[in-house]
């Protein structure tokens, strides 16, 4: 069938605008007046027409524009792990199970009829439910229980969500007894919480996915979510599309990134950094810098002949099967709608797994040792001076969601994609900084 043409009612020297909005839609979870920045609104809504159009022919997915936020709500085929990502604290660190916890009975503890609450009332309201959950909980003598509370507003009030009319958080969280007043945006609530299936008609996961859009929607959405998409990671018919130069091309005119195929697979690549929430190799974060290091060590190994073995890679179904049992074992037994039940399971298949470098854990921690020994601990900062393993551990983490290598049971699997890192140059900060430098890279 006709490839449906992005951006074809948008004017060649309106192009690089419309393809800026395209962008901030797709990576951003919420935009406001506030998030993720002051200003990103105004450069989406005079779009909204367009995208709304675009998103839709070419992924199924919808747009909602207001004249106060825009939210891109996605339609995926398969499992994403790295879209939990955007829910992290100030700091960065991504929240646990308790904060999403906490987070979802917050925002179902506000109601319609009320415009402020305190925390004070806040705490009243979902403590009770928060200790009628086996396992959850919330007592405020616990330190750890009101620090999940304050990432909790904070993630909120970063969103416009809720806004700090008086008072402030910090007292109550260190037990002074303070307390708060928010101003709550019912309707920037709602948008934050927009499953695309009632969760009370879920028995598994996989009730989550589409999985019933053609081939070619298919074959657009894994180009779009994934850093890279491997052939040997979908079935022959997908695979066939995304071969054709017309489907990347026109990923490339919508987004404004660069098509880049190898023998293994196709992406699109962010050259200059504008549509990568997850920027990779580049200056900034040290868990961004160790995993390149890692990686360009590894290449080094590769290219020298270093005794690294080849193990079977589990096919992509096996991995989203994995992902759905570890998911649905957490799911509760009682309040589901069985009547109404979605529980099919998506499974994509594959066209085999292949046989890929494995590098054993005990290497791994090999080279990050000596990382630290080269460039000494005071350059991976006060977090990570003393814990090379939690570096090393969130270093692979990353790597994985970038989908250059694959954890597997003892160490990990280098994917095709990674030794496109093979020739990372390094700028060393002159002292007394001395601290680890990349030059920028340009996967997305």
């Amino acid at each position: 069938m006709a490839e449906p043409r992005a951006a074809a009612e948008v004017q060649a020297g309106d192009l690089g605008a419309y393809q800026d909005a395209v962008r901030l839609v797709l990576t951003s979870d919420l935009i406001t007046a506030v998030h993720p920045r002051p200003g990103v609104l105004e450069r989406v809504l005079p779009w909204a027409d367009e995208l709304t159009r675009d998103l839709h022919d070419l992924f199924g997915y919808t747009l909602i524009a207001t004249t106060r936020h825009v939210r891109l709500v996605r339609q995926l085929d398969t499992l994403n792990p790295s879209r939990g990502k955007i829910f992290t604290n100030r700091a960065g660190k991504a929240f646990d199970r308790r904060r999403l916890a906490y987070l979802c009975l917050i925002i179902g503890s506000f109601q319609r009829s009320r415009v402020e609450i305190s925390l004070a009332d806040l705490v009243r309201q979902f403590g009770p439910v928060a200790n009628s959950i086996e396992g959850l909980g919330f007592d405020p003598l616990v330190p750890g229980h009101k620090g999940a509370v304050v990432d909790v507003l904070g993630w909120l009030v970063e969103r416009g969500a809720l806004s700090l009319s008086d008072g402030s958080i910090e007292a109550w969280a260190r037990g002074g007894g303070g307390d708060a007043l928010y101003d709550i945006d019912h309707d920037i609530c709602a948008m934050i919480f927009r499953p695309s299936r009632p969760l009370q008609h879920l028995t598994s996961a996989a009730g989550l996915l589409d999985g019933t859009g053609s081939v070619e929607r298919r074959a657009r959405r894994l180009l779009l979510e994934r850093p890279v998409v491997y052939y040997s990671d979908v079935d022959a018919d997908t695979a066939a599309v995304l071969l054709r130069d017309d489907v990347a091309e026109n990923l490339a005119r919508l987004t404004g990134l660069v098509v880049e195929r190898r023998a293994e697979g196709v992406l699109l690549a962010d050259p200059v950094g504008r549509f990568t929430d997850r920027p990779f190799p580049g200056r900034g974060a040290v868990v961004n810098r160790a995993a390149g290091l890692l990686i360009a060590r590894i290449a080094d190994l590769l290219e020298e002949g270093g005794v690294l073995g080849r193990v079977q890679a589990p096919t992509e179904a096996e991995v989203q099967q994995d992902l759905l049992t570890r998911i649905d074992s957490a799911l509760p037994e009682s309040g589901i709608v069985r009547d109404l039940a979605w529980s099919e399971r998506v499974e994509p298949a594959g066209q085999g797994s292949e046989a890929l470098v494995f590098v054993e854990r005990h290497r791994l921690e090999e080279l990050i040792g000596e990382l630290y020994e080269r460039f000494g601990a005071a350059s991976f900062t006060g977090a990570w001076q003393q814990d090379p393993q939690g570096l090393l551990d969130a270093a692979v983490a990353l790597l994985e969601d970038l989908r250059l290598t694959r954890s597997v049971p003892g160490g990990v699997l280098v994917l095709p994609a990674a030794v496109r890192y093979r020739n990372i140059s390094l700028a060393i900060p002159a002292p007394p900084k001395d601290q680890l430098d990349l030059f920028d890279g340009d996967l997305k």
